[in-house]
């Protein structure tokens, strides 16, 4: 049932995000704002700011547009976003794609554990396998606006998962990341935000 849901959700995806016509030399020069915490190439160094270089550009812009509007809440950029267009997003959303992520390392005593949620997910809990939306290497699906998890700092992921299975964060299609992120344990969540750090 997961992978039949997992498949006709990625469909929806395929078929129901507009592409994001972005210009990255013209976003380069829109992101100096962003460096402070995201650093000048979307590389950033403090585990709690994600890493937006390489993300997938669909991905990108439609967190840049949720943030915007609201439908995602990041009390650190309140404000950030008010008065950039939608090309101004577009062209930041392009520009952060084109760089390449700069990757982490695991931590070992969460290897095998991660490894496992990754791969084959938590079958008596109900958790599909990471690896259905964000692929074996953690690349993402950017056609369905699926994210880039391989080399993401653990702290981030382990987060936003608490975010997702709290409700604090609510703007994942269909409410999947809420439904899988609730029945996993903080064990499992740290688990396996480490082993995504490593992973490339």
């Amino acid at each position: 049932m997961n992978k039949l849901l997992i498949s006709l959700l990625v469909s929806i995806g395929l078929t129901g995000v507009a592409h994001a016509a972005g210009d990255a030399a013209a976003g380069q020069a829109k992101t100096a704002v962003c460096a402070a915490c995201h650093s000048a190439d979307g590389n950033s160094v403090v585990g709690n700011f994600p890493k937006l270089a390489g993300q997938g550009e669909k991905y990108l812009l439609k967190q840049l547009n949720d943030i915007k509007s609201g439908a995602r809440m990041v009390p650190e950029m309140t404000g950030m976003l008010t008065n950039l267009s939608d090309q101004d997003l577009a062209d930041i959303a392009a520009y952060f794609a084109s760089k390449n992520m700069q990757l982490g390392q695991a931590a070992e005593d969460q290897i095998e554990l991660g490894q496992k949620i990754w791969r084959a997910g938590v079958a008596e809990k109900g958790v599909a396998a990471c690896t259905a939306c964000h692929g074996p290497s953690g690349a993402g699906i950017d056609t369905a606006a699926y994210p880039k998890l391989g080399g993401q700092h653990a702290q981030y992921i382990e987060t936003s998962l608490q975010k997702f299975a709290s409700g604090d964060r609510a703007n994942d299609p269909s409410s999947m990341m809420r439904d899988i992120a609730s029945k996993m344990s903080a064990e499992e969540m740290k688990a396996v935000s480490q082993y995504v750090q490593g992973l490339h």
